[in-house]
């Protein structure tokens, strides 16, 4: 119907028109910011599931931090525990060497000399093993404990083990001596039971070590996920944005000249009466 009061077909053609360069701008933006969902206008339901899993992604940086932290803690404390190993191994060779019954007091006095300074050490060891504040073998804590998840309510524990002098596992005390057969030859017993314990208490810190740096892995494939996942859900397929833009950049034009040809129509209502 031709009517000089609405222009049914200018209204349709400039209805597609502004659809078509609404899409427009959307492509664009998606190329622009390498996202087809760049905020909640895109789409709100997921725009927020997005935001959510990243998160929990910087969420998982606090808890890689916390066990970056726990595990030099106990690393520092496996390198000390192995110094004091062959520390105290030397000891050893020293008290074996003192309790030779066929020595003179002069030598012993020389494996005596360096037995004290080597049991000196082994304090000295121990208080300097000590990681951003924290100490894991001078009894100054009972555990270290790094987060576990994003929620901060779970935690990886590794126990302390307590290697000063006189504790349960190092038994050489800060007073002995090899100064005599007899000492040197108690303390050979002593050095025994020592070493034994350090091993065993070695091998839990590392076996805490292992437990740490495993579950670190862990958190890191667990923020790799949670990254491709944000990625699968907001980010825009170039190629087909990019051919997808073209496609909108003809339907425009199109769109202009079919506006032209629609606003022309009233022309039409006054040739009819030439």
């Amino acid at each position: 119907m031709l009517s000089v009061n609405t222009n049914y077909g200018a209204m349709i053609a400039l209805q597609n028109l502004n659809k078509t360069n609404q899409d427009l701008s959307m492509t664009q933006n998606a190329i622009n910011t390498g996202l087809r969902v760049s905020g909640p206008k895109d789409n709100g339901a997921i725009h927020a599931v997005a935001q959510g899993m990243r998160k929990d992604v910087l969420a998982l940086n606090a808890v890689t931090n916390s066990l970056n932290r726990a595990v030099s803690a106990v690393d520092t404390a496996v390198a000390a525990g192995q110094a004091l190993s062959d520390l105290i191994t030397e000891m050893k060779e020293k008290a074996i060497a003192a309790s030779d019954t066929s020595i003179d007091q002069n030598s012993r006095e020389a494996y005596n000399a360096d037995f004290v300074a080597m049991r000196d050490q082994i304090q000295k060891i121990v208080d300097n093993a000590t990681f951003d504040g924290l100490n894991l073998i001078d009894g100054s804590t009972t555990k270290v404990e790094a987060l576990a998840n994003a929620d901060g309510n779970a935690f990886v524990t590794v126990a302390a083990q307590v290697f000063s002098l006189g504790s349960t596992i190092v038994t050489i005390r800060a007073t002995n001596t090899i100064s005599t057969q007899d000492k040197a030859s108690a303390m050979i017993a002593t050095i025994e039971t020592t070493l034994n314990a350090l091993n065993l208490a070695l091998a839990k810190l590392g076996t805490g070590s292992k437990k740490l740096n495993i579950h670190k892995s862990f958190v890191g494939k667990l923020q790799d996920e949670l990254t491709k996942g944000v990625g699968n859900l907001v980010d825009a397929d170039l190629a087909k944005e990019s051919a997808k833009l073209q496609s909108l950049q003809t339907k425009q034009q199109l769109g202009v000249q079919a506006l032209s040809i629609a606003n022309q129509a009233p022309q039409v209502i006054l040739s009819l009466f030439r």
